[in-house]
Protein backbone atom coordinates (compact mmCIF):
# COMPACT_ATOMS: atom_id res chain seq x y z
CA UNK A 1 0.00 0.00 0.00
CA UNK A 2 3.12 2.21 -0.23
CA UNK A 3 3.00 3.46 3.36
CA UNK A 4 6.06 5.62 2.60
CA UNK A 5 3.62 8.18 1.20
CA UNK A 6 1.93 8.54 4.62
CA UNK A 7 3.97 11.66 5.59
CA UNK A 8 2.73 13.37 2.42
CA UNK A 9 -0.87 12.52 3.29
CA UNK A 10 -0.35 13.92 6.79
CA UNK A 11 1.11 17.12 5.26
CA UNK A 12 -1.97 17.46 3.05
CA UNK A 13 -4.11 17.08 6.16
CA UNK A 14 -2.17 19.83 7.93
CA UNK A 15 -2.60 22.24 5.00
CA UNK A 16 -6.27 21.44 4.43
CA UNK A 17 -7.03 21.76 8.14
CA UNK A 18 -5.24 25.08 8.49
CA UNK A 19 -6.82 26.60 5.39
CA UNK A 20 -10.22 25.18 6.22
CA UNK A 21 -10.13 26.59 9.73
CA UNK A 22 -8.66 29.95 8.77
CA UNK A 23 -10.73 30.62 5.66
CA UNK A 24 -13.90 28.60 6.25
CA UNK A 25 -13.22 26.40 3.22
CA UNK A 26 -13.92 22.71 2.96
CA UNK A 27 -10.64 20.80 2.91
CA UNK A 28 -11.61 19.03 -0.33
CA UNK A 29 -10.57 21.98 -2.46
CA UNK A 30 -7.03 21.40 -1.14
CA UNK A 31 -7.11 17.61 -0.83
CA UNK A 32 -8.28 16.73 -4.35
CA UNK A 33 -5.56 18.59 -6.35
CA UNK A 34 -2.85 17.39 -3.93
CA UNK A 35 -3.97 13.76 -4.20
CA UNK A 36 -4.17 14.02 -7.99
CA UNK A 37 -0.51 15.05 -8.03
CA UNK A 38 0.56 12.19 -5.73
CA UNK A 39 -1.52 9.60 -7.57
CA UNK A 40 -0.05 10.79 -10.88
CA UNK A 41 3.50 10.41 -9.51
CA UNK A 42 2.60 6.94 -8.26
CA UNK A 43 1.42 5.91 -11.72
CA UNK A 44 -2.16 5.11 -10.73
CA UNK A 45 -4.41 4.49 -13.73
CA UNK A 46 -5.68 7.79 -15.14
CA UNK A 47 -9.19 6.41 -15.59
CA UNK A 48 -9.66 5.95 -11.81
CA UNK A 49 -7.25 8.56 -10.45
CA UNK A 50 -9.71 11.47 -10.17
CA UNK A 51 -12.53 9.36 -8.72
CA UNK A 52 -10.04 7.99 -6.17
CA UNK A 53 -8.99 11.51 -5.13
CA UNK A 54 -12.57 12.80 -4.89
CA UNK A 55 -13.86 9.82 -2.89
CA UNK A 56 -10.89 9.92 -0.51
CA UNK A 57 -11.45 13.64 0.03
CA UNK A 58 -15.07 12.96 1.02
CA UNK A 59 -13.90 10.35 3.52
CA UNK A 60 -11.69 12.92 5.26
CA UNK A 61 -14.60 15.37 5.45
CA UNK A 62 -16.53 12.89 7.62
CA UNK A 63 -13.93 13.38 10.35
CA UNK A 64 -13.50 17.14 10.08
CA UNK A 65 -17.21 17.93 9.79
CA UNK A 66 -17.98 16.19 13.09
CA UNK A 67 -15.66 18.56 14.92
CA UNK A 68 -17.06 21.60 13.10
CA UNK A 69 -20.66 20.65 13.91
CA UNK A 70 -19.81 20.21 17.57
CA UNK A 71 -18.10 23.61 17.75
CA UNK A 72 -20.97 25.46 16.03
CA UNK A 73 -23.55 23.73 18.21
CA UNK A 74 -21.70 24.74 21.36
CA UNK A 75 -21.72 28.35 20.17
CA UNK A 76 -25.49 28.23 19.72
CA UNK A 77 -25.48 28.95 15.98
CA UNK A 78 -26.87 25.64 14.74
CA UNK A 79 -30.42 25.65 13.34
CA UNK A 80 -31.23 21.97 13.39
CA UNK A 81 -34.72 22.24 11.80
CA UNK A 82 -33.11 23.86 8.74
CA UNK A 83 -30.38 21.20 8.71
CA UNK A 84 -33.00 18.40 8.67
CA UNK A 85 -34.88 20.09 5.83
CA UNK A 86 -31.72 20.18 3.71
CA UNK A 87 -30.28 16.84 4.84
CA UNK A 88 -32.47 14.51 2.77
CA UNK A 89 -31.84 16.47 -0.42
CA UNK A 90 -28.07 16.75 0.07
CA UNK A 91 -27.82 13.05 0.95
CA UNK A 92 -29.68 11.89 -2.16
CA UNK A 93 -27.79 14.34 -4.34
CA UNK A 94 -24.42 13.28 -2.90
CA UNK A 95 -25.19 9.58 -3.38
CA UNK A 96 -26.16 10.22 -7.00
CA UNK A 97 -23.12 12.44 -7.53
CA UNK A 98 -20.79 9.50 -6.88
CA UNK A 99 -22.32 7.54 -9.76
CA UNK A 100 -22.22 10.59 -12.05
CA UNK A 101 -18.51 10.92 -11.24
CA UNK A 102 -18.03 7.20 -11.90
CA UNK A 103 -19.81 7.53 -15.26
CA UNK A 104 -17.52 10.36 -16.36
CA UNK A 105 -14.03 9.51 -17.57
CA UNK A 106 -11.23 10.34 -15.15
CA UNK A 107 -9.70 13.09 -17.33
CA UNK A 108 -13.10 14.71 -17.95
CA UNK A 109 -13.90 14.72 -14.24
CA UNK A 110 -10.52 16.33 -13.57
CA UNK A 111 -11.26 19.05 -16.14
CA UNK A 112 -14.68 19.69 -14.59
CA UNK A 113 -13.08 19.93 -11.15
CA UNK A 114 -10.59 22.42 -12.58
CA UNK A 115 -13.37 24.55 -14.03
CA UNK A 116 -15.20 24.45 -10.69
CA UNK A 117 -11.99 25.49 -8.88
CA UNK A 118 -11.55 28.45 -11.24
CA UNK A 119 -15.13 29.60 -10.62
CA UNK A 120 -14.68 29.18 -6.88
CA UNK A 121 -11.44 31.16 -6.93
CA UNK A 122 -13.16 34.03 -8.75
CA UNK A 123 -16.03 33.92 -6.27
CA UNK A 124 -13.52 34.12 -3.42
CA UNK A 125 -11.65 37.06 -4.94
CA UNK A 126 -14.77 39.06 -5.71
CA UNK A 127 -17.07 37.72 -2.99
CA UNK A 128 -20.03 39.94 -2.22
CA UNK A 129 -21.25 37.88 0.72
CA UNK A 130 -22.35 40.24 3.45
CA UNK A 131 -24.57 40.10 6.48
CA UNK A 132 -28.22 40.94 5.74
CA UNK A 133 -29.64 44.07 7.42
CA UNK A 134 -30.71 43.45 11.01
CA UNK A 135 -34.36 44.00 10.14
CA UNK A 136 -34.30 41.85 6.98
CA UNK A 137 -36.66 38.89 7.07
CA UNK A 138 -35.52 35.51 5.78
CA UNK A 139 -36.64 34.36 2.34
CA UNK A 140 -36.24 30.61 2.64
CA UNK A 141 -38.15 28.47 0.15
CA UNK A 142 -40.56 25.80 1.30
CA UNK A 143 -39.66 22.22 2.11
CA UNK A 144 -39.72 21.23 -1.57
CA UNK A 145 -37.47 24.09 -2.58
CA UNK A 146 -35.00 23.35 0.19
CA UNK A 147 -34.91 19.69 -0.83
CA UNK A 148 -34.23 20.58 -4.47
CA UNK A 149 -31.53 23.07 -3.48
CA UNK A 150 -30.00 20.48 -1.17
CA UNK A 151 -30.01 17.85 -3.92
CA UNK A 152 -28.17 20.18 -6.30
CA UNK A 153 -25.63 21.13 -3.61
CA UNK A 154 -25.10 17.47 -2.68
CA UNK A 155 -24.69 16.36 -6.31
CA UNK A 156 -22.02 18.94 -7.15
CA UNK A 157 -20.26 18.58 -3.79
CA UNK A 158 -20.00 14.80 -4.10
CA UNK A 159 -18.75 14.96 -7.68
CA UNK A 160 -15.91 17.26 -6.67
CA UNK A 161 -15.14 15.89 -3.19
CA UNK A 162 -16.02 19.00 -1.20
CA UNK A 163 -18.14 19.51 1.89
CA UNK A 164 -20.55 21.88 0.19
CA UNK A 165 -19.76 25.06 2.12
CA UNK A 166 -18.81 26.96 -1.03
CA UNK A 167 -22.36 26.33 -2.30
CA UNK A 168 -24.47 26.12 0.85
CA UNK A 169 -23.26 29.36 2.46
CA UNK A 170 -23.96 31.58 -0.61
CA UNK A 171 -27.38 29.93 -1.01
CA UNK A 172 -28.37 30.57 2.61
CA UNK A 173 -26.85 34.05 2.47
CA UNK A 174 -29.08 34.83 -0.52
CA UNK A 175 -32.02 33.63 1.59
CA UNK A 176 -30.97 36.19 4.24
CA UNK A 177 -30.00 33.63 6.85
CA UNK A 178 -27.62 35.16 9.41
CA UNK A 179 -24.02 34.43 8.37
CA UNK A 180 -23.01 32.59 11.55
CA UNK A 181 -26.04 30.35 11.21
CA UNK A 182 -25.42 29.82 7.48
CA UNK A 183 -21.86 28.64 8.16
CA UNK A 184 -23.07 26.38 10.99
CA UNK A 185 -25.83 24.81 8.87
CA UNK A 186 -23.36 24.36 6.01
CA UNK A 187 -20.92 22.51 8.27
CA UNK A 188 -23.73 20.20 9.44
CA UNK A 189 -24.76 19.48 5.84
CA UNK A 190 -21.17 18.50 5.08
CA UNK A 191 -21.59 15.32 7.14
CA UNK A 192 -24.48 13.74 5.15
CA UNK A 193 -22.78 14.86 1.92
CA UNK A 194 -19.59 13.06 2.93
CA UNK A 195 -21.35 9.95 4.26
CA UNK A 196 -23.72 9.49 1.32
CA UNK A 197 -21.07 10.41 -1.23
CA UNK A 198 -18.58 7.96 0.29
CA UNK A 199 -21.15 5.18 0.26
CA UNK A 200 -21.87 5.86 -3.39
CA UNK A 201 -18.17 5.87 -4.31
CA UNK A 202 -17.55 2.63 -2.39
CA UNK A 203 -20.35 0.93 -4.32
CA UNK A 204 -19.44 2.48 -7.68
CA UNK A 205 -15.77 1.50 -7.44
CA UNK A 206 -16.19 -1.89 -5.81
CA UNK A 207 -14.02 -4.56 -7.45
CA UNK A 208 -12.39 -2.27 -10.02
CA UNK A 209 -9.06 -3.99 -10.84
CA UNK A 210 -7.40 -0.66 -11.68
CA UNK A 211 -7.64 0.56 -8.07
CA UNK A 212 -4.52 0.31 -5.86
CA UNK A 213 -4.26 -1.99 -2.84
CA UNK A 214 -5.80 -0.43 0.25
CA UNK A 215 -8.84 0.91 -1.59
CA UNK A 216 -12.41 0.43 -0.39
CA UNK A 217 -14.22 1.06 -3.62
CA UNK A 218 -12.89 4.44 -4.71
CA UNK A 219 -11.85 5.43 -1.16
CA UNK A 220 -8.09 5.05 -0.69
CA UNK A 221 -7.80 4.24 3.02
CA UNK A 222 -4.10 5.08 3.72
CA UNK A 223 -4.59 8.61 2.38
CA UNK A 224 -7.94 9.05 4.11
CA UNK A 225 -6.48 8.05 7.48
CA UNK A 226 -3.34 10.19 7.15
CA UNK A 227 -5.23 13.28 6.02
CA UNK A 228 -8.05 12.85 8.53
CA UNK A 229 -5.73 12.43 11.52
CA UNK A 230 -3.89 15.68 10.72
CA UNK A 231 -6.75 17.85 9.44
CA UNK A 232 -9.00 17.49 12.50
CA UNK A 233 -6.69 19.17 15.06
CA UNK A 234 -5.21 21.62 12.54
CA UNK A 235 -8.67 22.97 11.71
CA UNK A 236 -8.86 24.23 15.29
CA UNK A 237 -5.43 25.85 14.91
CA UNK A 238 -6.57 27.47 11.67
CA UNK A 239 -9.68 28.83 13.33
CA UNK A 240 -7.45 30.47 15.94
CA UNK A 241 -5.22 31.98 13.25
CA UNK A 242 -8.27 33.52 11.61
CA UNK A 243 -8.53 35.90 14.56
CA UNK A 244 -4.88 37.00 14.30
CA UNK A 245 -4.14 37.11 10.56
CA UNK A 246 -5.73 39.24 7.82
CA UNK A 247 -8.23 36.64 6.58
CA UNK A 248 -9.19 38.69 3.51
CA UNK A 249 -5.58 38.80 2.34
CA UNK A 250 -5.09 35.08 2.97
CA UNK A 251 -8.27 34.33 1.07
CA UNK A 252 -7.14 36.29 -1.98
CA UNK A 253 -3.72 34.63 -1.99
CA UNK A 254 -5.31 31.20 -1.77
CA UNK A 255 -7.83 32.17 -4.46
CA UNK A 256 -4.98 33.12 -6.81
CA UNK A 257 -3.26 29.77 -6.23
CA UNK A 258 -6.55 27.94 -6.66
CA UNK A 259 -7.15 29.77 -9.94
CA UNK A 260 -3.78 28.60 -11.30
CA UNK A 261 -4.34 24.99 -10.18
CA UNK A 262 -7.91 24.95 -11.49
CA UNK A 263 -6.89 26.40 -14.84
CA UNK A 264 -4.17 23.80 -15.20
CA UNK A 265 -6.64 20.98 -14.51
CA UNK A 266 -9.36 22.49 -16.71
CA UNK A 267 -7.01 22.74 -19.68
CA UNK A 268 -5.78 19.20 -19.15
Amino acid sequence: MQIEYLPLYVLIGVLSGLLGGALGLGGGIVVVPALLLIFHLRGIEIEVMTQLAVATSLATIIVTSIGAVRAHHQRGNMRWPLVWQLAIGVSLGAFAGAFVADWLSGPRLARLFGAFAVLLSLQMMFSSLRAPPPDASERLPGAGGLSLAGAAIGLVSSMFGIGGGSLTVPFLNACRVRMQQAVAVSSACGLPIALAGCLGFVIAGWGDPALPAGSLGYVYLPAAVGIGIASYPMARVGAGLAHRLPASTLKRIFAALLFIIGLRLALG
